[in-house]
């Protein structure tokens, strides 16, 4: 009998990148994991959750608790046999949730009970990014042992130019990969 595909758990934040998570949830299916999306309040304005219920075939629990519909998976639910958690765009709001252990909506509840590897990969505008506040956030992060995949630079949205760009989603793919013994 062959092994279930390993459960990815897809977190997508409030940034312009959202919707480059779209197309990582499919690259995560080529890959034959089986993707469980969970979206911030902020991150079904970029993109919607039927996006991503119609690429899963799973529920996608979107915002706060009281937001929820009956038959979504709560965050024990994501996180339980969960091989990794990848936060893919990770705002600068969540990082601070993150960092600091906030439990205010499914996403970031679903990271607190998660026992498997936690991966962001961090998307916002070049200022926000180099804010000692952000920093901060990101160095607690690391020494608890997430994973970071470090933005790249380049022109934004804004038309700015510099560090804050979500990874390339194929480094975002190996970096997942490697946390969960696929190389």
């Amino acid at each position: 009998m062959p092994e279930p595909a390993p459960k990815i758990v897809l977190g997508v934040t409030g940034s312009i990148a959202a919707y480059k998570a779209a197309e990582l949830a499919r690259g995560m299916q080529k890959r034959n994991w089986d993707v469980w999306v969970v979206m911030t309040a902020c991150a079904a304005q970029y993109v919607g959750p039927l996006t991503f219920r119609a690429l899963t075939d799973h529920p996608v629990p979107c915002g706060f608790f009281a937001e929820r519909e009956p038959e979504t998976y709560s965050h024990l639910d994501l996180s339980a046999g969960a091989a990794a958690m990848v936060v893919a765009p990770c705002s600068a709001q969540t990082l601070a949730r993150l960092a600091h252990g906030f439990a205010d909506d499914v996403l970031s509840c679903t990271a607190l009970a998660l026992a498997a590897p936690l991966l962001v990969a961090p998307a916002m505008n070049t200022r926000m990014w180099n804010h000692p506040a952000v920093q901060e956030n990101l160095a607690t992060l690391k020494r608890r042992g997430a994973l970071v995949v470090a933005p790249g630079s380049g022109e934004l949205a804004c038309g700015d130019v510099g560090a804050g760009r979500l990874a390339e989603l194929g480094e975002i793919l190996q970096a997942v990969a490697q946390a969960i013994g696929e190389s």
